[in-house]
């Protein structure tokens, strides 16, 4: 899980092709059905090698589930598959006629599954690809015959600008309603129930490869009275630009929530306690230089962490939130870290769904401001 990624350079990204995923598994596996059984009953006419390429595709498509929930980039996992489909789509093509080959609309489905996944540029750069890919597989395979009968190019080209805008529009308001779902209006952070699920999902991974994660509970320290002295545009300023601050200051796996109020929750996949203290240290400094509106801020942070079976929302959100008592007791605009956990937790994570947030989130134990 390391650097960033231009595929998907936000949390939000990365959570909607997972999401686009698991959603059209069952979609694909009817949609190459019905591909295969139109390949199976075409044999005698195209060719029975034609089942060959079916054959890889759909080892492309079950070696992709599968990396799927291993992956710490599952986005370059999925555009991997879509190009693996395209080059099998691409050659069918060639193989099969060219210019006049049947299967040249089936190149839009590749640049379909990139809009149902991926942000605009991603979309507008597989766009571009499947153009070129079209033009190779007909012009580049046999150019008198394409300029001679050119409408299978042209309708291909107009089915793929087709499907691409309508696959593109319906994603784009879907995902509109998924920001306005899980996104913080204030400081555009998610949110706790953009946290919930993607919990689970760390916690998952954590437990089948061993991995650490450490979570980090930050509070702005005396909020309430920058609130009371400058006013509440004052205090949103504040919370705006602590937000920023701390996303400026992350990479792109280690993720910030807004939990409510001047409570923010970075989780860290991957990260021990030792490198979470050096994060925690990193976002406390980098908080300290922001001045709003004039205004001297600086935050607390308390931090637990876990491996493998240890990592479980409940346990490590009530040790960090110990952890924060005892940094605003020490004065605050510090860091302090709970005591790593000495056994596993129960193996039971179907049930965390519904009782991931737990009361302490609502009211934390640690002291005013």
């Amino acid at each position: 899980m390391k650097g960033e990624s231009w595929l998907c350079p936000t949390e939000l990204d990365r959570s909607r092709v997972v999401d686009a995923n698991a959603r059209v598994r069952m979609i694909r596996m009817v949609g190459s059905g019905a591909v295969g059984v139109a390949l199976l009953i075409s044999a005698p006419w195209l060719g029975w090698w034609t089942l060959i390429l079916f054959a890889l595709a759909v080892l492309n498509f079950l070696n992709v589930d599968y990396r799927m929930d291993k992956s710490a980039h599952p986005e370059r996992v999925s555009v991997c598959a879509i190009l693996i489909t395209l080059v099998l789509i691409a050659a069918g093509a060639v193989l099969s006629g060219g210019p006049r080959s049947p299967a040249l609309p089936w190149l839009v489905l590749p640049a379909a599954m990139v809009a149902a996944r991926f942000r605009p540029q991603v979309v507008i750069a597989g766009l571009v690809l499947t153009i070129v890919v079209i033009l190779v597989a007909t012009l580049g395979v046999d150019p008198t015959a394409t300029i001679a009968h050119p409408v299978p190019v042209f309708a291909t080209l107009a089915l793929l600008a087709g499907v691409v805008s309508i696959v593109w529009a319906l994603q784009a308001a879907e995902l509109h309603h998924r920001s306005e779902a899980i996104l913080d209006p204030l400081t555009g952070l998610l949110n706790r129930h953009a946290l919930a699920p993607r919990f689970i999902e760390i916690s998952l991974q954590a437990r089948l490869t061993h991995q650490p994660v450490c979570m980090l509970l930050c509070d702005v320290d005396n909020f309430k009275t920058i609130n009371d002295r400058h006013g509440h545009d004052c205090g949103d300023a504040v919370l705006r630009d602590v937000a920023y601050a701390l996303r400026k200051h992350l990479r792109s796996f280690e993720l910030v929530y807004r939990l409510g109020g001047e409570e923010f929750l970075v989780v860290l996949p991957g990260i021990d306690a030792a490198a979470g203290s050096e994060v925690a240290e990193r976002l406390r400094a980098a908080v300290e230089r922001v001045q709003p509106m004039g205004c001297a801020v600086t935050i607390s942070l308390g931090l637990s962490a876990g491996c493998g079976e240890q990592v479980d929302y409940d346990v490590m959100f009530k040790a960090a939130d110990r952890a924060l008592y005892e940094a605003k007791a020490a004065g605050r605009n510090r860091v302090f870290s709970a005591p790593e956990p000495a056994g596993g937790v129960g193996d039971d994570l179907q049930g965390q769904a519904g009782e991931l947030l737990p009361p302490t989130l609502a009211a934390p134990t640690v002291l005013a401001g």
